[in-house]
């Protein structure tokens, strides 16, 4: 592929530029105190697209990347940008060296009344489909090819929370997505893996559960269990979003508040 010009870049660094410059500085200010000890830290910084952030996901990114944090579970109805907002952390964690890679992880639930069935190709291919949303979100965050290239140096892994078991992590940014359809065991599963200087996010919307009737989600419990100050003291937070964080679209924030009256 051909080296984009240096005007080229320019210009499309400033299309990636965001109004307000002091949101790149309250970043960095959270960011600033990190320290740990990554045996394996990125080489090459990330260019990592700014977008124009709210006030509510400028006060997630203060908490979920303090020095002190560790687990952040993350309440939120769809539409709030909960799954875009930690891989974002997860990018900055790379490029301050932090972590030496960030896992993406989910339960491996349809979201549908129906089986699909059988599904052809190897295993990496019928998990791909789990794995879009993190693919979409690194795509946004990140230059053409840049993904590509971060899971061709094992930057980024994929895969459902029942291989996890008997996994040590550190220095990871471990990301557990639609933890809404997680059972206490899978949960406790990821949390129990975690390993010195790794962070993870526990991103859940209760109102868009998949579990069949004999089985009860873990995440809310777990969200009321650790809302305490001693969980505070120990570096594991919680953060909330309601319908009106929603940024879809204003019809999804219609359709959601509507919703919750069934």
């Amino acid at each position: 592929m051909p080296r984009k010009s240096s005007n080229a870049r320019n210009r499309a660094s400033m299309r990636n530029k965001i109004n307000d410059a002091d949101q790149i500085d309250e970043i960095t200010d959270a960011m600033s105190n990190i320290i740990g000890e990554n045996p394996n830290p990125i080489k090459r910084q990330i260019k990592v697209h700014q977008l124009p952030w709210t006030k509510k996901q400028k006060e997630f990114f203060k908490i979920a990347l303090a020095d002190d944090t560790r687990v952040v579970f993350v309440n939120g109805p769809a539409g709030t940008s909960k799954t875009l907002l930690s891989v974002y952390c997860g990018l900055q964690l790379l490029n301050k060296k932090v972590i030496s890679d960030m896992m993406y992880l989910r339960s491996a639930v349809e979201s549908s009344e129906s089986k699909l069935g059988f599904l052809p190709g190897s295993a990496d291919d019928k998990l791909r489909f789990y794995n879009l949303p993190f693919l979409d979100k690194l795509d946004e965050l990140l230059p053409d090819s840049r993904v590509e290239k971060l899971e061709q140096e094992g930057r980024i892994s994929m895969f459902p929370v029942n291989f996890a078991r008997g996994m040590n992590w550190a220095s990871k940014c471990i990301i557990l997505d639609e933890a809404q359809n997680s059972t206490l065991k899978e949960i406790t599963t990821v949390l129990t893996r975690m390993g010195n200087h790794s962070r993870c996010f526990i991103l859940a919307d209760p109102m868009q559960t998949d579990l069949h009737h004999n089985k009860d989600g873990a995440f809310q419990k777990m969200f009321n269990l650790f809302a305490d100050d001693e969980s505070y003291r120990m570096g594991v937070r919680t953060f909330e979003f309601d319908e009106d964080d929603i940024m879809r679209s204003e019809l999804v924030k219609f359709l959601v508040k509507k919703m919750k009256n069934i």
